[in-house]
């Protein structure tokens, strides 16, 4: 690896940041580590997947290395949906894994998914809830996709929880909701996602840590910007889609 992003600064020194897209990445910690401290030299920003595990030794190492930021999955907020799709983390874990990850300095993109078995109306309030609580630097709310082949997808063709299949569940690049439970609609769900972001966003915090880097910087002044016509853009692209 070291090799490979060496030659890579070389020939496109506009990079600003590497990302390194490996869903296992921190699942060996020391491997990890010697990762971090062998781009150490390079004086590289880099950011990778990781899972709410990682400890507070080895966030320190990575950040050291020059670590940014950590896209993990959190999922849920409601601790029997995160058994029944047996993610291995615990609610309290993951407030620790957030804490350490502050105290070390190191960002998180946090990404949850709506819709998953267990999932109600309350369920969704609580991981709304939950989200808020953890106060990652920025999130993703996606809808549960069943592919065929998986084990989610044979459950739900037993339980008669599938009500969107293949290309259905996107249009117009819009993810839609392919399941549906007793008291809970594919429609309640799929609209929950414009909550959640609202929810998560337009709370006084992100707010001032979007104006504040914005402020800083002129170049995330105008990505800012541009990001913030595209999330109006596809908010209002998710409620046609909701009208047709």
């Amino acid at each position: 690896m070291y090799e490979e992003v060496a030659r890579a600064r070389q020939l496109f020194p506009e990079v600003k940041e590497f990302f390194f897209d490996d869903d296992t990445f921190t699942d060996d910690p020391v491997r990890a580590e010697a990762i971090a401290r062998k781009l150490k030299p390079l004086g590289i920003t880099w950011s990778c997947n990781a899972r709410a595990t990682v400890s507070k030794k080895t966030l320190k190492v990575l950040k050291d290395g020059g670590l940014r930021l950590l896209v993990v999955g959190f999922e849920s907020g409601n601790q029997k949906i995160l058994n029944n799709i047996r993610k291995g983390i615990t609610l309290d874990g993951a407030r620790a894994f957030m804490k350490a990850a502050r105290e070390a300095g190191v960002l998180v993109h946090g990404t949850f998914i709506l819709g998953l078995p267990g999932e109600t109306a309350e369920t969704i309030e609580e991981t709304m809830r939950y989200a808020v609580e953890l106060d990652p630097y920025s999130l993703q709310v996606s809808l549960l996709a069943p592919y065929p082949g998986t084990e989610v997808y044979e459950q739900g063709l037993r339980e008669g929880w599938i009500v969107q299949e293949g290309n259905l569940l996107v249009g117009d690049g819009i993810q839609t909701a392919a399941m549906s439970y007793e008291g809970l609609s594919r429609q309640e769900i799929f609209e929950s996602v414009e909550r959640f972001y609202r929810r998560f966003y337009l709370r006084p915090r992100p707010i001032a840590r979007i104006l504040k880097e914005m402020l800083r910087d002129r170049h995330e002044f105008a990505r800012r910007i541009r990001e913030g016509r595209e999330f109006f853009s596809f908010m209002a692209k998710r409620k046609e889609a909701v009208l047709s």
